[in-house]
């Protein structure tokens, strides 16, 4: 029986295809770089006991976990889903590019594309349900996001701060704290998001 870290109202077969995916390349990235469970566990703040149903394909890990491990690796989250860039030029096609997130009323967090890691850049496709929210515990320092609202409006809470985007607005965010995007309306709401996120 595979354990679901996020809820999916999906089909579950695009999430099975992303987590065999994960699985192998989180213990390549880990081989490559002969880093025991041990090390990566105490590096990534993961239990050993996660990181072994991880690459056994048992949990499908979320979009926190997989920032963390990855930030522990040296690589990027795109690095991870395969999506990262490619000398000069590279296609992602449609079907390769990965579900990270499924809300319980049918929104979706897509990574459509990325730069390899440890320093790199992430484009991102949102849609969230009325009632839906995705909380984050916050990114490595330095962590920014670029947001713009293409339908709906959007709720984006840092820290103290709390930002009500309507459609057709952008925002700036530090994203190294505590956040969360939340649909608090009526209507579903699809954004785009661009991260970037330095290492030192």
């Amino acid at each position: 029986m595979t354990k679901k870290v996020n809820k999916s109202t999906d089909s579950g077969a695009d999430i099975q295809r992303v987590s065999e995916a994960v699985a192998a390349r989180i213990k390549a990235f880990r081989k490559q770089q002969k880093l025991s469970l041990d090390e990566l566990s105490r590096r990534a703040g993961v239990s050993k006991g996660m990181l072994v149903e991880i690459e056994k394909c048992l949990a499908n890990p979320s979009i926190a976990l997989l920032c963390k491990i990855a930030a522990a690796m040296g690589v990027s989250v795109a690095d991870i889903v395969d999506v990262a860039s490619k000398p000069l030029a590279h296609l992602i096609a449609k079907e390769d590019i990965p579900l990270l997130w499924s809300g319980e009323k049918g929104g979706s967090a897509r990574l459509l594309a990325g730069t390899s890691g440890p320093d790199m850049l992430e484009l991102w496709r949102w849609e969230i349900f009325p009632g839906e929210r995705f909380t984050s515990p916050g990114h490595p320092v330095g962590t920014v996001e670029l947001l713009h609202v293409e339908r709906g409006t959007l709720t984006l809470e840092v820290a103290q701060t709390s930002l009500v985007i309507a459609e057709g607005c952008s925002a700036v965010a530090q994203t190294d704290v505590p956040h969360h995007y939340a649909n608090d309306g009526d209507l579903p709401v699809v954004f785009t998001m661009t991260v970037s996120e330095r290492h030192t």
